[in-house]
């Protein structure tokens, strides 16, 4: 799974963008604000969401552009005639367009052709953060896995919208109408914590066998509400008042939180040195990677934004060299000797005011 072509079009700072990358290392270098990070984030709308920055569309357009974007990719091997394009229109600058080899689609059939995993400087606070972070992190592992997850997702998230506004909004609520939403919710409630509880199984046991190194090895738990379909509609029905009166859905899969703990320390990751729970989060997106490679026989195109420069000469080595051979990996830095140890046959850009040379 690589792009084997990129092209933006008044996005961020890159007001038309050519890239034609190679399959493996793709390093992109230049000074802060150069558009390093942009074409990271163009590269991560091809996955369902909002992309690593979690930014909102009409943010993305080119200052003094038309006002809307385009981000379009060509897959190579082994999908060579897959053709992706997204972005927004000048006149509906909210409202995502998503076109697959030409055809308009959902953004979550995105998950059915590629999957893209990231790791930036923001995500360093993630286990000190508050648990919707780390629920998006461990979606984000799931979808890789399940291209299912983000359509289940998409419609239990809007199932409860739904279901929040009619206990706000009328008293007594149509119970017909509650029993139907709280179905619904209750269906991919449960596909959702299925698919996050059989992810978390499968990683906790890659990583747990992994030899000590300089990654630390995670260990991997959910927190918070479990159960099936049935369990979950019972509570909901039961929950009702309570809910009306606090303005929110308190049962359900968006409770859940994901625990890690380094278990070289046996220590929970919040606890952990900021250089510990840098280590952590490596190890786990390189764990998830090989595994996503073994079991859908494709690894994921990975993102790494600024990762090399706050690792000493021996770890960036040792990172360069777990990454060789596990498909594409884009990496940005500020010093192109940053990367010196990366093997060749690597693409190298040199990114300046919107500019790739």
């Amino acid at each position: 799974m690589a792009v084997s072509r990129l092209v933006l079009t008044d996005f961020r700072n890159h007001a038309d963008a050519v890239l034609t990358p190679g399959t493996g290392f793709v390093v992109l270098t230049g000074e802060n604000g150069a558009g390093k990070t942009n074409i990271l984030e163009a590269l991560s709308l091809l996955a369902p969401g909002r992309g690593l920055r979690r930014a909102g569309l009409s943010e993305m357009a080119r200052q003094g552009g038309s006002g809307g974007f385009g981000v379009a990719a060509a897959l190579g091997p082994p999908q060579n005639d897959v053709e992706i394009g997204t972005g927004v229109q000048p006149d509906a600058p909210e409202r995502r367009v998503v076109r697959i080899n030409g055809a308009p689609t959902a953004a979550t059939a995105l998950a059915e052709w590629v999957a893209v995993l990231w790791l930036t400087p923001a995500m360093d606070r993630l286990f000190v953060e508050g648990p919707g972070e780390r629920r998006r992190f461990l979606d984000r592992l799931t979808l890789a896995l399940s291209s299912d997850h983000a359509h289940q997702s998409t419609r239990y998230e809007a199932a409860m919208r739904q279901r929040n506004r009619l206990l706000a909004d009328e008293s007594p609520a149509d119970p017909d109408w509650l029993n139907a939403l709280e179905a619904r919710m209750a269906e991919h409630g449960s596909a959702i914590d299925t698919a996050r509880r059989e992810t978390v199984a499968l990683l906790s046991e890659r990583l747990a066998a992994q030899p000590e190194s300089v990654f630390a090895r995670a260990g991997l738990a959910i927190e918070g509400w479990q159960g099936d379909a049935e369990t979950l509609a019972r509570e909901l029905c039961e929950g009702r008042r309570r809910d009306a009166a606090v303005g929110r859905t308190l049962a359900g899969p968006h409770r859940a939180d994901l625990l890690v703990t380094h278990l070289g320390k046996l220590q929970p990751a919040g606890l952990c040195s900021t250089g510990e729970q840098k280590a952590l989060l490596l190890g786990l997106v390189l764990g998830h990677a090989e595994l996503v490679a073994d079991r859908i026989g494709r690894a994921p195109i990975l993102l790494l934004d600024e990762v090399a420069a706050h690792l000493d000469p021996g770890r960036r080595a040792a990172l360069f060299d777990r990454l060789s051979g596990m498909g594409q990996v884009w990496m940005t830095g500020t010093e192109p000797g940053l990367f010196d140890a990366i093997p060749d046959g690597a693409t190298r850009y040199r990114v300046a005011d919107g500019a790739i040379l």
